[in-house]
């Protein structure tokens, strides 16, 4: 389980003993507590999550596909008021060395903000030949950077984890969102996601001032930049000098799926296929 093994390693490096709140749904918790127990975080269901925002709309939280809700309920956090910065974490993340506050934040207490151009994960795609990963992320940058008419080069507070400030999130509500009286559940959709909005309401309204940190973590989006990297050389060991721990994205790190795939014998043996194939093609 993804989750579980997040919850050792803050257990293990965490030295602040900095707060760690999970969030689910109210019908999860008890399969919460069956694979993680109760002690080492702080539960939080996600319905008072969605009724702190006095303009949410309950409905659509519930009709919502799972992975959408999820975004929104993260970015919402603030609103339970627990934290007024917080460092925001998916399962499939682990910690690989110690960590304290600092990391984080500036001894006065400001954010850091991870922002930068992903020039290094986009040649790296174009070098292996996957070109529409440049492709598809900078449009979905474009369409984002627009809702706040904002003409430059594109910026990404991504991957995971994320630094974020209650005051981001409260300007980007109270300058747009409440004057149309409208919420974060009509305002974020799959063209546009919650990192890219937090990152240009951060540039427009000025909540926060702006320190700019590159990517905290090591991110494998795909197999194919996990075995490359491996070819290379890479290790855990290794990424300790520049990342505080290593995202293995869970689109293709199924081994620690709770469910069973759905999808037939002859579909998971093609699935294999393509993923030694795409092992051997980082001998190329």
């Amino acid at each position: 389980m993804r989750l579980k093994r997040l919850l050792q390693s803050i257990e293990k490096y965490n030295l602040d003993r900095i707060p760690f709140y999970i969030s689910t749904p109210t019908s999860d918790r008890s399969l919460l507590i069956e694979v993680l127990g109760d002690r080492g975080y702080q539960w939080i269901a996600d319905e008072d999550i969605v009724r702190a925002n006095p303009r949410a709309d309950f409905k659509k939280y519930q009709d919502m596909p799972g992975g959408l809700s999820q975004q929104i309920i993260k970015s919402e956090f603030w609103r339970l008021q627990l934290a007024e910065n917080y460092l925001c974490l998916d399962s499939d993340s682990v910690f690989i060395k110690n960590f304290s506050s600092l990391d984080f934040l500036t001894a006065e207490g400001n954010p850091y903000t991870v922002l930068h151009q992903n020039k290094d994960f986009f040649q790296m795609a174009t070098d292996r030949g996957h070109l529409k990963v440049e492709r598809e992320l900078k449009a979905e940058a474009a369409r984002v950077q627009a809702l706040f008419g904002r003409i430059g080069p594109a910026f990404y507070c991504a991957p995971a984890p994320f630094i974020w400030s209650a005051r981001v999130w409260e300007s980007l509500d109270r300058e747009l969102l409440a004057p149309g009286n409208t919420s974060l559940w009509d305002f974020i959709a799959p063209e546009y996601p919650e990192t890219l909005i937090y990152g240009e309401a951060l540039l427009k309204y000025h909540a926060i001032p702006l320190l700019s940190i590159e990517p905290l973590f090591r991110t494998y989006h795909y197999d194919w930049q996990y075995y490359l990297m491996k070819r290379l050389g890479e290790t855990e060991e290794k990424l300790k000098q520049n990342y505080l721990g290593i995202i293995y994205q869970s689109a293709w790190e199924s081994e620690f799926n709770l469910e069973r795939s759905q999808k037939s014998p002859l579909s998971q043996a093609l699935k294999r296929v393509k993923r030694f194939m795409r092992y051997l093609q980082s001998f190329i």
